[in-house]
């Protein structure tokens, strides 16, 4: 086998060890392995032994205590409950970060049956861990059959990092239940206000606003023991040192292999981490049914209302929540005389709205929007109000 040459009398020549450039593909790719590097620990494919870009990325001093959250303001319509993000699992199960600007949308969220949420079986993470699977195992029979010592090392060290790895960040999700069953309980109505001034407003029952998107998700981790998790990081950095220093000593024809794999593997990865979050996750606990206002663009994904200026889009989720309250709440507007009485004048518009069919959209909840125009409602009561300033400046002046 192919190791570091030696002098007649058995003493390795040092001067002939190399570092070459290819062992740093190895450790390339930390934004795209990052991307979704939580639902893909939470997969039991987390303990194959394989190739994977930029590794020393997932083993961090401590891990995330929580998942990361969205931009957006969610405020429970009934419950009062306000929180100035979006739950990353109730982001994931209704994805409405990419609506337009000042668009509305409605949906029902019903839980079906108690399963819990969990990352694709099979899916786009699934084809990268099989990829790297496949090169690592490519690259231990081309190993063999050159008698590369060094590259034999190289393919264990760095697969087996993958493992250890997996055993270091698997943990388990834990949403979080109402503990309390009796009595009655209100709806779990929410409001969602993104930062582009759209709308989602989600009908569901409040174990499920709670679940989704007040109280907290819990990472279960495997390993628990904090010291522990660091020793496996430590025991953890040391084999991607060492993969690394025996790969750019190995044979300049398996050095091409390795640069080869880590640059398709390096591109999957980035390919995956473009694709859509709700791609990599089961939610099939959940039952998502898109509903519509009346003038919904129905040839769009989840049927939008599209509007051109915010008040519009407001006055569109009052009338389905039919309440004005929330809007204080989240600070969805100014707190101004002018807007206080255009929020009075749009509950008593969205008293009697009423749902209705659409033809060719039976099946589809549809909430009529009443024939009123926000906007110069807005405008008038806006104009009203500077002149009742300028009015009262006037009459200041005149006092002094």
């Amino acid at each position: 086998m192919h190791w570091l040459p030696a002098d007649s009398n058995g003493k390795v020549n040092l001067e002939e060890l190399q570092l070459d450039i290819v062992g740093f593909l190895a450790i390339l790719g930390e934004g795209s392995v990052l991307a979704n590097a939580q639902v893909s620990t939470l997969s039991k494919w987390t303990y194959l032994p394989r190739l994977l870009p930029a590794p020393q990325a997932l083993m961090r001093p401590s891990r995330p205590i929580r998942l990361e959250p969205f931009p957006g303001h969610v405020t429970g319509l009934v419950s009062g409950n306000n929180r100035d993000n979006i739950n990353h699992i109730g982001n994931i199960v209704c994805d409405a970060s990419n609506l337009a600007e000042y668009s509305v949308r409605v949906v029902s969220i019903q839980r079906v049956g108690e399963q819990r949420i969990k990352s694709k079986t099979v899916g786009p993470l699934t084809i990268v861990v099989l990829i790297g699977f496949a090169l690592s195992a490519l690259l231990l029979a081309l190993s063999i059959w050159q008698d590369d010592g060094m590259s034999i090392v190289a393919t264990v060290l760095l697969s087996l990092l993958s493992s250890l790895i997996g055993l270091g960040n698997k943990w388990r999700l834990e949403l979080p239940k109402r503990k309390v069953k009796k009595g009655m309980v209100p709806r779990g109505d929410v409001i969602i206000r993104y930062p582009k001034g759209s709308f989602l407003i989600v009908r569901c029952e409040e174990d499920v606003a709670r679940e989704l998107y007040f109280a907290p998700e819990t990472i279960d981790y495997l390993l628990t023991h904090g010291p522990a998790y660091r020793l496996l990081s430590l025991v953890g950095t040391t084999m991607l040192m060492g993969g690394v220093i025996c790969l750019a000593n190995a044979q300049i024809q398996v050095q091409i292999a390795w640069a080869g794999s880590y640059m398709l593997l390096g591109a999957s990865y980035w390919i995956v981490a473009a694709l859509p979050s709700k791609m990599h996750w089961d939610t099939s606990c959940y039952k998502v049914t898109n509903e519509c206002l009346s003038d919904s663009n129905m040839q769009k994904k989840g049927f939008p209302s599209e509007n051109d200026t915010f008040t519009k889009a407001l006055w569109k989720a009052i009338v389905v929540s039919k309440e004005v309250g929330w809007v204080r709440r989240s600070d969805a507007c100014p707190d101004t005389q002018a807007w206080r009485d255009w929020l009075m004048e749009a509950k008593a518009c969205s008293r009697d709205v009423r749902t209705i069919e659409m033809e060719g959209w039976e099946h589809i909840k549809t909430w009529e929007v009443p024939d009123w125009d926000p906007q110069a409602s807005l405008t008038q009561l806006l104009a009203g109000q500077a002149k009742n300033e300028v009015k009262e400046m006037k009459d200041g002046i005149e006092e002094v």
